[in-house]
């Protein structure tokens, strides 16, 4: 079933092909390139789940990627849509929750290509060892990484660590404002201490437009946090609303991957953006 439909989604990249290259190259021409970011989850060979891709599987997608975009940071990807100007299309790579399987391979082969990404991390887990809920329900034994692991990543230079929540709850159900304060600005101020580097992103848990929340947003940005990570798919372009960042999930079927990257006319489309509604200097809404 999975390769019928990976036959039928690599028909339809032919069919409408002529549309996007066309499209890119207009945009390419006047400097309004996407700019695009995709997040992962779990890379891992054992215990696969619907958030883990292979090492196998991620590693082709690192090749395409090198070969067919700029791979840029997250900073230099909000930079572009912030500037109102790209030239070609790119992509930013993204982790969220803090799986320690990706220290075994994944996170040892962006380092020796260079390849920056921004690692989100689920405080709770880290300080207690215990799995993630999602996966102990299905009976998924998967580690959360160790602060030694993060410390790691953080001082080769190309891995940055976001914040992620204390507790990976749905922030857009918290209307408890000390509740929401705790699991957005207090654990990412607690992860910035693990780690001794400070916390510039922030992603948002599961991603969804109910799973995000107007009030933590305002919490963030008054926080000094630059911007913040949403996952329900979706292009960024230039001069877009930088402080948010909307996300592309790293389906494991590379077929997936070269589908969303060169614009999916019907998902271009087809996705409406979140809005923030943000406070002004005052604080008022």
């Amino acid at each position: 079933m999975q390769r019928f439909n990976e036959h039928l989604i690599d028909g339809y990249y032919a069919a409408t092909w002529p549309w996007r290259a066309r499209f890119r190259k207009v945009r390419a021409r006047v400097g309004l390139a996407p700019v695009m970011v995709l997040f992962y989850h779990r890379v891992a060979d054992q215990n696969l789940s619907d958030w883990t891709i292979t090492n196998d599987g991620f590693r082709r997608h690192l090749d395409w990627l090198q070969a067919n975009l700029e791979v840029v940071s997250l900073a230099e990807a909000q930079r572009r849509i912030a500037l109102r100007y790209n030239p070609r299309p790119c992509v930013a790579i993204t982790f969220d929750d803090g799986y320690g399987d990706n220290s075994e391979q994944a996170i040892g082969e962006l380092i020796q290509r260079q390849m920056p990404a921004t690692y989100f991390v689920t405080l709770e887990n880290v300080l207690t060892g215990k799995p993630f809920p999602h996966d102990a329900e299905l009976g998924i034994d998967a580690r959360p990484n160790t602060v030694e692991e993060l410390h790691a990543m953080a001082a080769s230079g190309v891995i940055e660590i976001g914040g992620h929540s204390r507790t990976h709850p749905d922030v857009g159900k918290i209307r408890d404002v000390e509740k929401l304060h705790d699991e957005v600005i207090t654990a990412t101020h607690e992860l910035a201490s693990l780690i001794d580097q400070p916390i510039r992103y922030f992603a948002f848990p599961f991603g969804q437009h109910a799973n995000l929340n107007d009030a933590a947003i305002n919490m963030l940005r008054s926080n000094g946090i630059l911007g913040f990570c949403s996952a329900y798919g979706g292009y960024n372009f230039p001069g877009d609303d930088p402080y948010h960042i909307q996300r592309i999930h790293g389906d494991r079927e590379l077929s997936r991957i070269r589908n969303w990257l060169t614009i999916d006319p019907r998902k271009l489309s087809g996705i409406q953006r979140y809005q923030p509604c943000y406070a002004n200097a005052e604080g008022d809404a």
